[in-house]
């Protein structure tokens, strides 16, 4: 902090710097793109007592769920990936899904982003999100957690392998931020196999915090 108040004007070149390259990088790695050219698909299972500790006023906070369906994405071999591949309306009864992904606004979203890009049609679509889901094994350690605790990336994903025998290494991720569990990601070729992931990083934080259901941000 003492450097950056010192040399305020160089600071701020940096950090705006620093963002432009970020901004030029994600706007590289996602491109629209035409239905059905991807590689993989790439499922994300969100930890919502995370998210919901920081935005609490989600319609996904109030059953205080643990992992949530956050979506199903196309995804390519380079890490690249296309989004808003047509305009094509959603499922006729999206309430169907709710289920899973307990927010309905986070299921338009997730169709007119990622679901337009996969070739089928929306009722297909949506059921292969649920196929994936069911697919994959919730250890026991993360369907009732009552107080944070801490684990490595390596202890977490060796949870999900022992749960998950046919998946092979390298085909679940794992996600975080500011050292929590944000998510959990598997990989599937379009037949909804599971493969290694390509052109991904898992998280590497030396600890993990794990949040409960109802925690507040601190």
């Amino acid at each position: 902090m003492r450097t950056c108040f010192s040399r305020f004007s160089s600071c701020v070149v940096m950090l705006f710097s620093f963002a432009a390259l970020l901004a030029a990088t994600s706007a590289a790695a996602q491109n629209k793109g035409e239905p059905g050219k991807f590689d993989f698909y790439l499922m994300n299972l969100s930890w919502s007592p995370e998210f919901c500790s920081i935005q609490g006023v989600s319609p996904q906070c109030a059953a205080k769920p643990g992992f949530i369906l956050h979506g199903l994405w196309a995804q390519n071999n380079d890490g690249s990936y296309p989004v808003f591949c047509s305009e094509e309306h959603g499922p006729a009864k999206p309430s169907e899904n709710l289920d899973l992904t307990p927010d309905p606004s986070l299921l338009d979203h997730e169709w007119a982003k990622h679901g337009t890009c996969s070739a089928v049609g929306p009722q297909r679509f949506f059921a292969m999100e649920r196929e994936a889901y069911h697919s994959l094994k919730i250890p026991a350690e993360f369907v009732h957690v009552d107080q944070e605790i801490s684990m490595t990336p390596d202890k977490i994903l060796g949870l999900f392998y022992g749960a998950n025998p046919a998946y092979p290494q390298g085909s679940i991720l794992l996600s975080c931020g500011r050292n929590h569990l944000t998510a959990i990601e598997a990989c599937f070729s379009k037949d909804l196999k599971p493969i290694v992931c390509q052109g991904l990083r898992t998280c590497h934080a030396n600890s993990v915090k794990i949040t409960p259901p109802g925690a507040t941000a601190q």
